[in-house]
C-alpha cells in the first residue's frame, strides 16, 4: 500500500519546478511537475518525490490528524495537528 502525505509549501524554485515541503521538523524537496498553480502556503500531497495535487488545509489537518491517530505521525511540541513529523521507528517516508 502507498500514502501519500500532506505537506504545505515553504518555498517554490520555478526554474527548478520544485517546492520545499515541510512537516512538522522534516523538510524536503518535492517535484511540482504533477501540479498546476501550486504556491506557497498550499498544501499537497507528497509520495515518492512528488506533489501529486493540491488539498484544502482543512483535508490536510483532518488527514494528519487520523495518520496520528493510526501513531504513524508524532505532534511536534505544542505545535498542534498541522504540525506532525513521522513517528520514530515506523521507516515510513513521505
Amino acid at each position: 500500500m502507498c500514502l501519500a502525505i500532506p505537506a504545505r509549501i515553504t518555498a517554490i524554485d520555478v526554474a527548478a519546478d520544485t517546492a520545499k515541503v515541510a512537516l512538522g521538523g522534516v523538510s524536503k524537496d518535492v517535484s511540482l511537475a504533477l501540479v498546476e498553480g501550486a504556491a506557497v502556503g498550499d498544501y499537497v500531497l507528497v509520495h515518492v518525490g512528488y506533489a501529486l495535487n493540491k488539498i484544502s488545509e482543512e483535508e490536510a489537518e483532518r488527514t494528519l490528524r487520523i495518520i496520528g491517530e493510526m501513531g504513524l505521525l508524532e505532534p511536534a511540541q505544542d505545535t498542534g495537528l498541522s504540525e506532525m513529523a513521522p513517528a520514530s521507528g515506523t521507516g515510513g517516508r513521505s
